[in-house]
């Protein structure tokens, strides 16, 4: 078995069949709130989405869509309690797993964003894991915290699952499940990339014009 056995949809559901959502759903909830960036969450809710619609797992389709929103804001809100309580110690640490640049990365994507980084964080992979803990180290207001990341949770979750459940029915995808999972990870790092293209942009503004304001706009905190 390879190491990155466990990464793969197909393997897990081959060896844990229908048990294969519920770990699917702690998956979610983990990569959402425990700190583990390099989880499969998109890969997973896609595939999720594809075997319902095989008849591969026994579960309704409204029922998983709920289950895995909860899962997704469940995680939101145990990542915000950890940066709150013990965030700002994690981030000078730099360890293995949780490095500083993660978080330098998600703080740079919540400057830019604000409040909407909590629902465009959660399509980009690595941000969507710290994006919480950096709303916990900031004090961000709870009650305002909770609303983006529910709508956040919600499109995530839901969109990705029932992109997963539509396409599974053309047979090009049902029958290359890697090379779609591959295609919709790709997908999900577009948010990321088209950050870092205007962010150059703007830089590019900003050394031919250096007027004081120049190529700088206000954001919502």
């Amino acid at each position: 078995m390879s190491s990155l056995s466990w990464m793969d949809p197909q393997y897990l559901l081959d060896h844990y069949g229908n048990a294969f959502f519920w770990l699917s759903m702690a998956i979610v909830f983990v990569e959402c709130g425990l700190l583990f960036p390099i989880l499969p969450g998109d890969s997973l809710l896609f595939a999720i989405g594809m075997f319902i619609k095989r008849g591969d797992v026994d579960i309704s389709l409204g029922l998983a869509l709920l289950l895995l929103s909860v899962a997704a804001f469940a995680g939101n809100v145990v990542g915000y309690e950890i940066g709150r309580a013990i965030g700002t110690p994690l981030y000078h640490r730099d360890g293995r797993l949780l490095k500083k640049k993660y978080f330098d990365q998600t703080i740079a994507f919540f400057d830019q964003y604000g409040n909407k980084a909590l629902v465009i964080g959660r399509f980009v992979p690595i941000v969507r894991t710290f994006i919480t803990v950096v709303a916990g180290v900031g004090q961000m207001d709870r009650r305002r915290f909770f609303t983006w990341s529910a709508v956040g949770a919600v499109l995530w979750a839901c969109g990705v699952t029932l992109l997963g459940y539509f396409l599974g029915a053309i047979p090009a995808v049902h029958d290359n499940l890697e090379a779609a999972i591959l295609l919709i990870v790709a997908i999900s790092m577009l948010p990321m990339v088209f950050e870092w293209w205007m962010h150059r942009r703007r830089r590019a503004r900003a050394t031919v014009d250096p007027t004081p304001g120049a190529g700088s706009t206000h954001h919502e905190a």
